[in-house]
């Protein structure tokens, strides 16, 4: 191996490290009827909660707040949390969406760019982030 190659080498093993996981464990389709998200005032974004309101909407479902116990009427309870880095930017670090239904869970998002710290996608919206992965976690009626 030429000594050139080893800064190449050490390059590219640093970058690998920079990665952004997402994972949708998808609802599944035509089970849903109404879905109640528990508002998680741990989570200190204001604009969090009432962004995956819209989203899951968006998708064409009925949604409700609700503040701890969910009510007979709603077939999916939605809890969430989210968390949020500084790297020159305000940018989200972590978040978690988990769908349940008769007490065991039958949906999930996960965003993780806690190893992403080289990766410059870790920047933007945190609207933009979540949509796509809202979109596969509750398919379009």
């Amino acid at each position: 191996m030429k000594i050139t190659s080893i800064p190449v080498l050490a390059a590219a093993a640093a970058l690998a490290g920079c990665s952004i996981v997402q994972k949708v464990d998808p609802v599944p389709v035509g089970s849903v009827e109404q879905v109640c998200v528990e508002r998680n005032t741990a989570v200190h974004m204001d604009g969090f909660h009432p962004e995956l309101l819209r989203l899951i909407e968006a998708q064409g479902y009925k949604v409700s707040t609700i503040e701890g116990a969910a009510p007979a009427a709603c077939s999916h309870f939605v809890s969430y949390t989210a968390n949020w880095g500084w790297d020159l930017a305000m940018y989200l670090t972590y978040a978690r969406v988990e769908v349940m239904q008769d007490g065991r869970r039958v949906g999930q998002i996960e965003y993780d760019a806690r190893s992403g710290s080289g990766n410059m996608g870790k920047f933007g919206a945190t609207s933009a982030k979540l949509q796509p992965l809202v979109a596969q976690l509750f398919p379009k009626r």
